[in-house]
């Protein structure tokens, strides 16, 4: 019967994710024609300090309420309970954060003022993202995976239909409001997921005040896993917070001016990264159903099922990851004519595909870790590969190699974190 939900609920959230994926790369064709070189410069200059926010505003209890939930050994309701309030406080927190940090981040970090209503537009966003992924926690728990796929897609295509709509008329007035507008978005989506989520609540479920009174000792239980779960995840979005910063200062220094910096790290974050990420949603999908079923596992102490799983996520990653590396690196011109109508990044595609073979297995290794408690290695593991990245960001730099500091520091940060999580659980298995 576990094989089976496995099976199932991987299968489900393959379809779901390849459906989003096509749509959310549909989604950034349309951004990038809509905004121009400009305006998806700008976009990907400020969205690691939105991906740093939204990180911090789940604060990994999306992945703590599906561990505990798979688990079922809790009041399955009241643990959603005790983490909303929780949630909601953080949140309100980090809106005020940013509040105040939004003219430093844009002025003195970036050194681009037309970044500070962007960021402003990341408060608005963050506690509607928190709460809707809350949700998708307990139903991944539950090994439910289509109540995400359908809130998924259906938020896709509302963000699809409001950038179609919205964004010519901002960037009529400024390209600064269009990019705000493209962050605005995210605000109407989430509204519309935790709403379908809700919809998919049994017909027979009932709250009892008992069930809605938060725990001190269901706290207790999901903050032993999210906040190591969160460290490790803070320390790549904090990496990925100062990477434009670290990398426009150093290429500042070193002589190259803004416009450049912003026209290739837009090409970089928002043409080459993209199309090298697409297989995201197959890893992910895996990765979503292997949490739920590794946690249950690993309560029994059944080790062997779990090496099967982890032996059998690698290979299903590597399925697609193998063959679409190799189309991209024998034809980028083609599929960045073909989903950007450019053929800008084409040099740094070949250069950087081969390391993503590494990184397509990262997302079953680390949800593999967070199902057997080691949450802590998986932190350690991740600020390895950031403090790597950063120093080789800074010090290249100054070779005089344009943006490709960039792309070597990601290369050797891929490598350092993905094997650390292998040794890892290598080390679990021979124990």
């Amino acid at each position: 019967m576990t094989k089976e939900k496995f099976i199932r609920s991987t299968i489900i959230l393959m379809i779901g994710g390849a459906i989003t994926k096509f749509l959310g790369m549909f989604i950034r064709v349309v951004m990038t024609r809509l905004v121009g070189l400009e305006g998806i410069g700008l976009y990907m200059l400020i969205y690691p300090t939105f991906s740093l926010f939204m990180t911090l505003s789940q604060f990994s209890m999306p992945t703590a309420i599906s561990k505990i939930v798979s688990e079922d050994t809790h009041n399955n309701k009241k643990v959603v309970f005790t983490a909303i309030p929780v949630i909601i406080l953080f949140n309100l927190f980090l809106i005020g954060s940013i509040l105040l940090l939004a003219p430093i981040i844009a002025n003195q970090f970036l050194q681009e003022p037309r970044a500070y209503l962007p960021i402003l537009s990341i408060a608005l966003v963050i506690p509607f993202d928190a709460l809707s992924n809350l949700l998708r926690g307990y139903f991944f728990g539950k090994q439910r995976m289509f109540p995400h796929v359908v809130s998924h897609i259906l938020e896709q295509l509302l963000r699809l239909s409001f950038i179609v709509l919205i964004t010519p008329y901002l960037l009529s007035i400024d390209v600064v409001y269009a990019v705000s507008g493209l962050v605005l978005v995210n605000m109407a989506s989430e509204l519309l997921s935790i709403g379908i989520l809700f919809l998919f609540l049994p017909k027979n479920f009932k709250l009892t005040k008992y069930d809605m009174t938060p725990s001190k000792a269901h706290l207790k239980d999901i903050l032993e896993i999210a906040i190591p779960t969160t460290g490790g995840r803070l320390i790549g979005s904090i990496g990925y917070f100062f990477e434009p910063i670290i990398l426009t200062s150093s290429l500042l220094m070193a002589g190259y001016t803004n416009d450049y910096i912003v026209l290739e790290y837009g090409i970089v974050s928002g043409y080459v990264m993209p199309l090298l990420l697409m297989p995201g949603f197959f890893t992910n999908a895996i990765s979503n159903a292997l949490l739920p079923v590794i946690s249950k596992a690993a309560i029994q102490k059944n080790y062997i099922y779990i090496k099967k799983k982890i032996k059998q996520a690698i290979f299903f990653s590597l399925l697609i990851g193998v063959p679409y590396t190799l189309l991209l690196m024998l034809f980028p011109k083609f599929f960045l004519n073909l989903f950007y109508h450019t053929v800008h990044g084409a040099t740094y595609l070949r250069f950087i595909g081969p390391i993503f073979l590494l990184y397509y297995i990262q997302a079953p290794l680390a949800a593999s870790m967070q199902s057997m408690n080691l949450s802590k290695e998986m932190m350690f593991d991740n600020l390895k590969g950031i403090l790597i990245k950063m120093i080789l960001l800074f010090v290249l730099s100054f070779l005089h190699i344009g943006m490709y500091p960039l792309l070597i520091a990601t290369t050797f940060s891929v490598l350092v974190t993905t094997g650390g999580h292998y040794f890892h659980l290598k080390k679990v298995f021979r124990a």
